[in-house]
């Protein structure tokens, strides 16, 4: 990872994105290019979002939750407001000049109401609702600069009250359109084209603010000032002007000062702290920037923001600085609550930004556990994050455990940045000498993770007893926390249930995520030292002790059901005898210091030989090599599963052939192997389905053996070794295990191995690499399902205990996706195992949501897991969320390989699609105008056929989109493919002439064309028997059918384009006998004068050419 760029140090503070939101517009279907958001609103309790199909969805901020839908009839909605002191009313504006405010009742839970409607701008659109600050009044401004205000009557306060004289009153009418309106104590503050006006509502007295005018939308508002010394004091006004300028100017409208941005804005933009892309600050200096600030909004403490279609801007107008600017794409709409502000996109997408400082940015990203990000912020704004006020909310510990959750080998440079931070950090303790000087000096205290102080009291009866036991507290304390560590290193080697059980208690009790050091207790170094010695040496003991008494117990006690009478007399024997039991445990542990010697030979031999390029590239020679090594594998990793296959009756390993192994598989027996979910259904995802053999014969969950069918056994997956193994060696055999699994898999049936692919999956998982496992049955998952589903069972064992399966589990879908972003940035096969059980969980709803995982999740993933139709939604959101101009090439991208792109067009063909009895004929041809139909994926379908293909790929689309009565496309293939008679036959069938005009229709290009297609039409009439006119041509009351296929609308489309002469003798060489209605023959006539004037006019324009350019010769 590159170097960190610092950021200047009068930048303090960050916008960050915390929580996603498409999930929630995904729920909403307001992602999709039918339907999607066109205004929004936001309130302490609301997120208030219009449709363009006129809906207006209410949003409880608390947990996202949709609580209302007030649907509107007259039109889109293009603004919304929430009244800002009683949240029970909402102002919505429509495009068709309505005013709306409703009561949604909510406390006394009943139905929502339109207490007030407005229809005094008719026909103007609405650009501009503001509420009144003490009462229930809304203000609106509309393009020709009409300002109006609309009472809410309310039916809390009793029938009489909803009674009003004059519920619609004009306020003014200014010189243009209104762009902005604001209310503060009584004045209206109005923002046209030209001029800002303030307007005292209760003296109805208007006057401008300021003198000059200006040209364009310039946004402007109020400025409470109500923080420290200027509490009381009336509020400010800012209007925003020309050049990056803001005028500031009093209550009255008198111009105070002009601040000057233009020059401050050099700048380089801060980056947004999002988990949709890495943080990146480039510190090149830019030119200075000309902004027309069109809106200002009042935000959190003191500040003014205002943006741009690329960029978001905040003030702090008192000192006349930038706080921050920074670039967002396609930016259509912003509206802010306190310090939150809510972004609506262009594309109708939401952005959730929080404008918070660094310091508190980093604590928000600890406390997700995003640890990259919080490492990139801490590097970035290294001015705020290493002063002593920091350590409030970033104690120096936080750091620490920051910097060890960061991998070393992808982020070395990025650790080294933050080792030099902490070593830059400023101690409490500086922050706080004032408050300690006024402590005595007889009282030592502690600063809690709160700011708290504990003070301990010593004040004349100090003894060193006393200062003994602080001293003994203080080491018990970092003895325990030492424990803590040592309890996370050995966790993995200590299997016992009851022990793990013990330490997860202890972990309860002692280990908090994270500990501030309590800078002023006593810590004497040896007694610290001494208490971390005699801790770490009666833990090893401990651990020691129970590492041999656990490989007792697992590889020497027989199980329960065993009824051998030797293991018996063994058990009696050694359980009797102390001395022989020490020998029993001496001789095992010997054998298998031997067996590991053995297996560390064979396989540096085997990985000495894959060196030569003639074995490692031969497949023969490979797996002869690999085929050597295997038996031992088996012999030393593998004895676990023999001796729990003889327990449970059968008589050995070898004695059951692997492939019917693999035949009993739950898996295979599905009958559809795409629908993961149902498989993964009848695992032992959780351990709930664990049958009565298995429970008995192993105590952990990793060798279970899953289930005895008809006498086969279902291998177990093992996610963790059986024994513990040197790393050089577990290296060494992860390499030659993943060849074998890839090998194995791709060579099935010409291969001679004995354990086959999914066998041997299952069985040595803990060897494999996840994430080349994960592609390698994307690549075979068609042809051996039942490997995908053991990768997928083994990835669900090894993250069952995760947080976010616990989250999943619950239902909360929101919750759940936000707990899955806040794991990334990780690996695809880290990611998969949860999104399977979160598509378990919600279905279709769930899978709509696994576009923002990509590209860590791919198509390919999903096509795996989804139902089809559920895939095709998904692929569908995908391919939507890219720009127009970017979405063919993204579609081509996903095709690997290139043969899905039939698959897909066949499930986009055969989905959400009109029935073939509509489309087709009993015979096969096209029905009268089915190419009017919907396509559920119409869209992704025009991308499909558009993509560059060969020409057997292009044939094979043609003749599905037939096949399927899909005539839009199936008419642009046969362009493609120069099969223009059969288009022309198809159009004739259609009967619509407008598949000859359109842009992508196709148009005759020869004489000899125009002859086929008058032709074919002469034959379809001919054969339909219609009554009427000219051979049975349906027509209207002039004699020329509309919109149809004739021989008579394809003359007279031949006569605009070649003349009416031209498409005479035409239509007399293809030997149609027609007689053209009184309407055909006056627009024959029409264009043989239209052409005669068209060629005068050329003749005379030529003619004074001529004589100009003789002149000039002259």
């Amino acid at each position: 990872m590159p170097c960190v760029p610092l950021v200047p140090e009068n930048h303090t503070h960050v916008l960050a994105e915390f929580d996603c939101l498409d999930p929630l517009l995904a729920a909403l279907r307001l992602d999709s290019g039918r339907l999607k958001c066109s205004c929004l609103a936001v309130s302490r309790k609301w997120l208030a979002l219009g449709t363009s199909a006129g809906g207006l969805h209410l949003i409880q901020r608390e947990g996202w939750k949709q609580r209302l839908i007030l649907t509107h009839k007259e039109g889109s909605i293009t603004q919304v407001a929430c009244c800002p002191h009683d949240e029970d009313f909402i102002a919505v504006a429509t495009s068709q000049g309505l005013v709306v405010v409703w009561e949604l009742q909510l406390e006394r839970r009943g139905r929502p109401e339109r207490v007030s409607v407005s229809w005094e701008h008719r026909g103007q659109a609405i650009t501009a609702l503001c509420w009144d600050t003490s009462a229930l009044r809304v203000f609106v401004g509309d393009t020709v600069g009409k300002v109006s205000f609309l009472r809410a009557g309310s039916s809390k306060a009793g029938k009489g009250s909803a009674f009003v004289i004059f519920p619609v009153q004009t306020v003014t009418t200014v010189d243009s359109k209104v762009v902005q309106l604001g209310f503060q104590d009584g004045r209206l503050l109005v923002s046209s084209l030209s001029r800002c006006y303030i307007c005292d509502t209760e003296k109805e007295k208007f006057w401008r603010v300021g003198n000059k005018e200006r040209d364009g939308e310039y946004g402007a508002c109020f400025f409470p000032q109500n923080r420290g010394l200027l509490q009381g004091q009336p509020p400010l006004l800012y209007c925003a002007r020309p050049g990056s300028r803001v005028w500031e100017a009093n209550f009255n409208g008198e111009v105070v000062s002009t601040h000057q941005f233009k020059q401050l804005l050099a700048c380089p933009p801060l980056p947004l702290i999002t988990n949709r892309h890495e943080p990146q600050y480039h510190a090149t200096q830019r030119s200075p920037q000309s902004v027309a600030f069109a809106r200002l909004l009042y935000m959190g403490d003191q500040n003014l923001l205002t943006w741009t279609d690329s960029a978001i801007f905040i003030f702090t107008p008192q000192n006349g600085q930038v706080l921050l600017w920074s670039e967002v794409t396609d930016i259509a709409e912003i509206v802010v609550y306190r310090s939150e502000l809510f972004c609506l996109h262009g594309s109708g997408r939401l952005s959730h930004f929080t404008l918070l400082s660094a310091e508190r940015c980093v604590e928000r990203l600890l406390r997700r556990e995003l640890w990259l990000w919080a490492a990139v912020v801490c590097c970035m704004f290294q001015h705020a994050i290493t002063t002593s006020r920091a350590r409030k909310c970033i104690p120096m510990d936080r750091l620490e455990h920051l910097k060890s959750q960061l991998n070393p080998s992808a982020a070395a440079e990025l650790i080294g940045q933050l080792e030099e931070v902490i070593n830059k950090l400023e101690p409490l303790d500086s922050a706080c000498s004032s408050r300690r000087s006024s402590i005595s000096s007889h009282e030592s205290f502690n600063v809690l993770d709160c700011g708290i102080y504990r003070v301990i009291s010593r004040r004349g009866s100090q003894s060193e007893e006393e200062t003994g036991s602080l001293i003994n507290q203080s080491a018990s304390e970092e003895e325990r926390l030492k424990d803590f560590s040592f309890v996370q290193e050995e966790d993995n080697v200590d299997n016992d249930p009851q022990s793990s059980e013990r330490l997860e208690v202890e972990r309860s009790e002692q280990a908090l995520p994270f500990n501030l050091p309590l800078s002023f207790r006593p810590k004497p170094p040896r007694i610290a030292l001494q208490a971390v010695k005699e801790s770490v040496s009666s833990f090893m003991k401990k651990t020691t002790e129970k590492i041999n008494t656990l490989q007792m117990n697992s590889e020497l006690w027989p199980r329960p059901e065993c009824k051998d009478g030797p293991v018996v007399e063994m058990q009696a024997s050694t359980a009797g005898d102390p001395e022989k039991m020490e020998n029993v445990v001496y001789d095992e542990m010997s054998s298998t210091e031997a067996d590991l010697n053995e297996l560390q030979t064979v396989t540096d031999h085997a990985i000495a030989q894959i060196q030569d390029p003639y074995v490692l590239l031969d497949p023969d020679s490979l797996e002869e090599t690999l085929l050597e090594w295997l038996p031992v594998l088996e012999k030393v990793l593998g004895r676990v599963v023999e001796l729990e296959l003889t327990v449970s009756g059968t008589e050995s390993n070898s004695s059951i052939p692997t492939d019917d192994i693999d035949n009993r598989n739950p898996f295979i027996d599905q009958p559809d192997h795409s629908k993961l979910s149902n498989q993964l259904h009848s695992s032992n995802d959780h351990g709930e389905e664990v049958s009565h053999c298995e429970s008995e014969l192993a105590p952990d969950h990793e060798e279970n053996i899953t289930e005895v069918s008809n006498g086969f056994l279902v291998e177990p997956i093992r996610v963790r070794p059986p024994k513990p193994v040197p790393s050089e060696l577990l290296v060494n055999l992860s390499h030659l295990a993943m060849l074998y699994t890839e090998h194995s898999c791709f060579r099935r049936h010409q291969s001679r191995y004995t354990v086959s692919c999914g066998t041997f999956l299952r069985r040595y998982f803990f060897l494999l690499d996840p994430e080349r496992v994960r592609r390698m049955c994307l690549r075979c998952h068609r042809d051996q399902p039942e490997v995908y589903c053991s990768f997928i069972e083994a990835m669900q064992e090894q993250t069952q205990s995760s947080k976010v399966a616990d989250v999943i589990q619950r239902g909360d879908l929101q919750r759940s996706l936000r707990s899955l972003r806040e794991l990334q940035p990780c690996s695809a096969s880290a990611l998969l195992p949860h999104l399977y059980r979160l598509y378990e969980k919600h279905g279709e709803a769930a899978v709509r949501s696994l576009s923002q995982f990509y590209p860590t999740i791919t198509p390919s993933d999903v096509m795996a897991v989804a139902d089809p139709k559920h895939f095709l939604a998904y692929l569908d959101n995908l391919v939507r969320s890219r720009a127009e101009d970017h979405k063919l090439s993204f579609l081509q991208s996903l095709l690997d390989p290139e043969s899905l792109r039939q698959d897909w067009l066949e499930l986009a063909l055969s989905n959400d699609a009109p029935q073939r009895s509509d489309t087709l004929t009993p015979s096969g041809d096209p029905r009268w105008h089915s190419h009017c139909f919907r396509w559920g994926y119409g869209h992704l379908l025009s991308l499909l056929i558009r993509l560059p293909a060969d020409l057997s790929s292009k044939q094979a689309m043609a003749d599905s989109c037939r096949n399927h009565g899909y005539w839009m496309g199936y008419l642009y293939l046969c362009n493609q493919l120069q099969r223009r008679s059969e288009a022309f036959s198809t159009i004739c069938q259609l009967d619509d002439i407008s598949l000859l005009e359109e842009p992508e229709g196709v148009e005759p290009q020869t004489l000899e064309e125009w002859k086929l297609l008058i032709q074919l039409s002469q034959q379809i009439v001919s054969s339909e028997h219609f009554p009427g006119q000219n051979g049975g041509i349906r027509s209207d009351d002039s004699g020329v059918s509309a919109g149809k296929v004739s021989p008579e609308t394809l003359t007279l489309m031949l006569a605009r384009s070649a003349g009416p002469d031209v498409a005479l003798d035409v239509l007399e060489d293809c030997g149609v006998q027609l007689v053209l209605s009184p309407h055909s023959q006056l627009i024959c006539e029409l264009l043989r004068v239209t052409e005669k004037r068209q060629r005068a006019i050329i003749q005379t324009m030529l003619e004074r050419c001529d004589r100009f350019l003789w002149s000039q010769h002259a």
